[in-house]
């Protein structure tokens, strides 16, 4: 080949670099939800490099596991739900040591773990695997299988993923923290339930399409039975804490479908879209069932027991309005709290 022909591949493919590195620019500057970052880099590390499998894997924040996120492989439905541990193989080295790996041939490699291939029936012979870093954080890795047509990854190809790399790492944190800016804006900080600014909306827009469709939509109110107690006898800041794990309940509790809102102090709300007078007593009772049989404790271990008084009215059968539901059973559930507490009270 002549040098004048050599000189054009490499400049074509200096192009096709700084074409990904902007596209991915764009991915970054965009406010990209992070499964179109994963697409942008997923696509365009596929068209510049051209391995015959690669997977981008993100570090699980509790359990420092690599969670493969992307899978690009013959066997990538097999690999959905794999994880690494920590230290484990070629990748879960590069994510704790945050150091790049070039591997010509995995046969001399003892840092190599055959569990995957033995898996998914895979055979890997070369490696480039490249960290994720982010505020000097390791977030993830990309790691690349089996360079096609040239057998072996190259130091260019090293060095072209790990510039790749660098504008990930910066898209997904981007990515992350323009989601975490948009939940502080719709939740309670405290509970992490939804807060009553955002909740009206959600109510709004159910209202108007449960009317739409003739649907019923049920509201719950919920008031913590003497609470102020607890502030009295163990200090606010077990009182916090108490607010913290009883929104922690309640949302795993709820249904998908429903919406969970702190309404003020130690009050709470549900929205139960489809949902009957019937189903929405049912799940009222069993909210209340599940604080009661929960073992809450003060900051020096003394138990200590939660009920509420709770209040349910359902569209149209109660309200023909937004403000009449929120109204009705904001008043039986008070009527509960006057009459005998830890109970529930349709409207």
């Amino acid at each position: 080949m002549s040098t004048e022909n050599v000189e054009l591949i490499e400049t074509g493919r200096l192009s096709d670099e700084l074409e990904t590195l902007i596209d991915i620019g764009k991915a970054l500057t965009s406010h990209l939800a992070l499964e179109d970052v994963y697409r942008v880099v997923m696509e365009k590390v596929g068209n510049l490099l051209r391995p015959q499998a690669w997977s981008l894997l993100i570090v699980d924040e509790e359990t420092r596991e690599l969670c493969f996120e992307i899978v690009v492989s013959p066997s990538a439905e097999r690999l959905a739900g794999s994880r690494l541990q920590p230290g484990e193989g070629i990748a879960g080295w590069v994510a704790e040591y945050a150091v790049p790996l070039l591997i010509p041939d995995i046969n001399q490699e003892p840092r190599f773990s055959r569990r995957l291939d033995a898996k998914i029936g895979f055979a890997t012979h070369s490696i480039v695997c490249v960290p994720l870093i982010s505020n000097n954080r390791i977030i993830g890795v990309i790691q690349l299988l089996n360079g096609v047509g040239q057998g072996q990854f190259t130091e260019q190809d090293q060095r072209i993923l790990a510039t790749i790399a660098d504008f990930t790492a910066i898209a997904i944190e981007n990515s992350r923290l323009h989601q975490r800016v948009r939940d502080l804006t719709i939740t309670d900080d405290l509970t992490g339930l939804y807060n009553t600014r955002h909740f009206q909306t959600l109510c709004e827009y159910e209202i108007e399409r449960a009317s739409r469709y003739g649907n019923e939509l049920s509201m719950v109110f919920l008031d913590l039975d003497h609470f102020k107690l607890v502030n009295d006898n163990y200090g606010h800041l077990t009182g916090s804490r108490l607010l913290k794990e009883v929104g922690q309940l309640f949302q795993k509790v709820i249904r998908v479908v429903d919406y969970a809102g702190r309404y003020g102090g130690d009050e709470f709300v549900f929205l139960l879209p489809s949902t009957s007078k019937k189903g929405a007593l049912a799940m009222a009772n069993n909210l209340l069932e599940k604080l009661r049989s929960t073992e809450f404790f003060s900051d020096c271990q003394q138990p200590i027991r939660v009920t509420a008084s709770v209040g349910v009215a359902t569209y149209p059968t109660n309200a023909y309005c937004l403000q009449d539901l929120i109204k009705l059973s904001d008043e039986a559930m008070y009527e509960v709290k006057r009459s005998r507490r830890n109970g529930v009270q349709s409207a």
